[in-house]
């Protein structure tokens, strides 16, 4: 059985459209670190709260990514306060309805 590997990042940022485009910019090096695909999700009182959640080709390579050094100056760049990271395999999933 495949094991689905994801990461929820949850962080608030000070503009969401700057963040936004940093996060664009740096699509490649998520893509080529491992990211397969993502979610960006925001509080609905609070648009600068963001959430991303990604799926990754493994966790390893989810931590050696969000670890990597020259993420600290892309995350000063788009206005990034304090990142929470939860790296998450999947036990279940369905479709109700």
């Amino acid at each position: 059985m495949t094991v689905l590997t994801f990461v929820l990042i949850i962080h608030d940022v000070a503009d969401y459209d700057a963040w936004k485009t940093v996060f664009d910019e740096a699509a490649a090096l998520r893509r080529d670190a491992g990211e397969i695909s993502y979610r960006v999700l925001s509080d609905d009182t609070d648009p600068n709260r963001v959430v991303h959640f990604s799926r990754w080709r493994s966790l390893a390579e989810a931590r050696a990514f969000f670890s990597f050094e020259r993420l600290v100056e892309i995350r000063e760049r788009a206005g990034v306060a304090s990142p929470d990271f939860l790296y998450l395999n999947q036990r279940a999933s369905g479709v109700l309805g």
